[in-house]
């Protein structure tokens, strides 16, 4: 399968979970693929060495998604070193849970950085570069319509900060013929929740499939999204969730 042969795309936080097979199904689709990590190089490795050995074309850059020098020097080595950039998807990100009243200032100056800012910067120097076909793929969360459980206000915030700026960025880039989607998970067997995890048996109950998702799936969607297929899709907030907000 080709259909996306001769693009570039770059993944944010591409070495783990959802991240990782998002960069494999687009390479597998037949794009070039540039990841982000910030603290997981050895995974890292391993996904770029997956892609390659499977014939496609990977790079790895290290990049803290909170800082928006090393965002923007990521994007640079992207178009350098694989020749442009036609697919972003702002996957990075962090989940620092807690009662409101017990944020710290610190904790919510880090969440908007990475969460909301990252996604920003990221968006703003990808699209410098982008042709009509370009992507910009957003991956939010089922919370932003669903929140299931306490302790999460801080994170449905960033998350939907993003399907905000998913709406306006339609506006803003349609008629240059880029499109722009977000993609929101629901609960998902990832690092950050594990199926079988502590939350999967307060959440587990509520997905309407009986089971978590898996980043696969979440991928496909991702990839669709990417494709020429979908060039009538833009300012979307798509649930890709088992029937959780159902």
């Amino acid at each position: 399968m080709n259909g996306l042969h001769g693009k570039v795309a770059l993944v944010t936080g591409g070495s783990r979970s959802i991240g990782a097979a998002i960069a494999k199904h687009l390479a597998a689709e037949g794009a070039s693929v540039a990841i982000t990590y910030s603290a997981s190089p050895e995974r890292a490795r391993e996904v770029v060495h997956a892609i390659e050995s499977a014939g496609g074309r990977a790079i790895a850059t290290r990049a803290d998604a909170g800082d928006p020098e090393a965002v923007r020097a990521a994007v640079a080595r992207t178009v350098e070193e694989l020749g442009g950039i036609d697919i972003l998807v702002n996957n990075a990100a962090i989940a620092l849970a807690g009662p409101i009243d017990a944020i710290t200032p610190e904790d919510y100056q880090r969440m908007i950085a990475v969460n909301v800012t990252g996604a920003f910067v990221a968006t703003q120097e990808a699209v410098r570069h982008m042709r009509t076909g370009g992507r910009v793929i957003h991956i939010g969360s089922s919370m932003t319509r669903y929140a299931a459980i306490g302790g999460a206000s801080l994170y449905a915030l960033t998350k939907g900060a993003l399907s905000g700026f998913t709406r306006g960025l339609a506006r803003d880039l349609g008629p240059r013929g880029i499109t722009v989607n977000a993609v929101h998970p629901g609960p998902t067997d990832t690092d950050m929740n594990p199926d079988g995890g502590p939350l999967s048996k307060v959440i587990g109950p509520g997905i309407a499939v009986g089971r978590y998702g898996r980043p696969e799936e979440i991928a496909s969607a991702v990839v669709y999204l990417a494709s020429p297929e979908a060039s009538f899709v833009t300012g979307a907030d798509i649930a890709i969730d088992g029937g959780f907000t159902a």
